[in-house]
């Protein structure tokens, strides 16, 4: 007898799903809290490359399956059992993935946390270049508490916040919720848990509806001008002929004067 269950695929540890210009990238583990597997983290790396090479793509939206967490961080069961904590075999999805993390990817990432993003999943978070958060969620750095330190990036969270507050975050490992981390200028939204995802793609949608190459160039200049200003001033020199010289910003200005919307071509 043939246990048709059984037979059944498994769910991608990342859905995708398209919207219009915005790519929408779903965490699936929900079984573990979206913890990152091995095969969740090179799903998200390559994910990210496919979105910044398609021309068709202007914004990415993260975000995460149940009301139970965003991400919970490195998968520690499988840790614990010997595992590496990190993905293995594919260099083309670690480049995405770190490159993600350091906000290097050139199409904007909107992070929607449907609920509590902590450790590794509050660093998902510092990847995307903006943020809407479920007001029931809170978001902490507690990898003290295991051992570990917060290797994804979240020991650099001091150049987005004062030294003291970075300080008291990495070395408590306590969490904060969704008033503070939005006090601090880690989130920009805070909304209820079921506007989540709705308030992220209308965020998404504003930012695709700009000329892609201006947005790019902007996304690069503003992150490097955070902690390296004579690089972003360097940037901001190589751009300039560029961006203002392309066919998109001839484009921007005619609709302008025409009163109609611009059609982008990405150059």
């Amino acid at each position: 007898m043939t246990d048709t269950a059984a037979e059944a695929p498994a769910e991608p540890v990342l859905v995708k799903e398209r919207r219009g210009a915005v790519q929408v990238l779903r965490l699936n583990r929900p079984e573990a809290r979206n913890a990152l597997s091995p095969e969740l983290l090179t799903a998200i790396g390559l994910a990210m490359l496919d979105a910044e090479k398609d021309p068709d793509v202007r914004a990415v939206v993260l975000t995460g399956t149940g009301d139970r967490a965003f991400c919970a961080g490195m998968d520690l069961r499988g840790f614990a059992e010997g595992g590496s904590g990190g993905m293995s075999g594919n260099p083309d999805a670690m480049r995405g993935f770190v490159r993600f993390t350091n906000g290097e990817i050139g199409v904007p990432v909107v992070g929607a946390a449907n609920a509590t993003a902590v450790a590794g999943g509050f660093e998902l978070l510092l990847g995307c270049d903006v943020v809407v958060a479920s007001e029931a969620a809170s978001f902490g750095l507690p990898e003290v508490k295991r051992g570990l330190f917060a290797a994804g990036g979240g020991v650099f969270i001091s150049t987005r916040i004062p030294m003291a507050v970075a300080l008291e975050l990495t070395l408590t490992g306590d969490s904060i919720d969704a008033g503070r981390a939005l006090a601090l200028g880690l989130i920009n939204q805070v909304v209820p848990p079921a506007a989540v995802l709705d308030a992220a793609l209308a965020l998404a949608e504003r930012i695709a509806k700009n000329g892609p190459l201006a947005v790019h160039a902007t996304k690069q200049m503003v992150r490097t001008a955070s902690t390296d200003l004579e690089r972003a001033k360097v940037l901001a020199a190589e751009w300039q002929p560029k961006v203002f010289g392309s066919e998109d910003a001839k484009e921007g200005a005619t609709a302008f004067i025409e009163k109609r919307d611009p059609v982008w071509k990405g150059r």
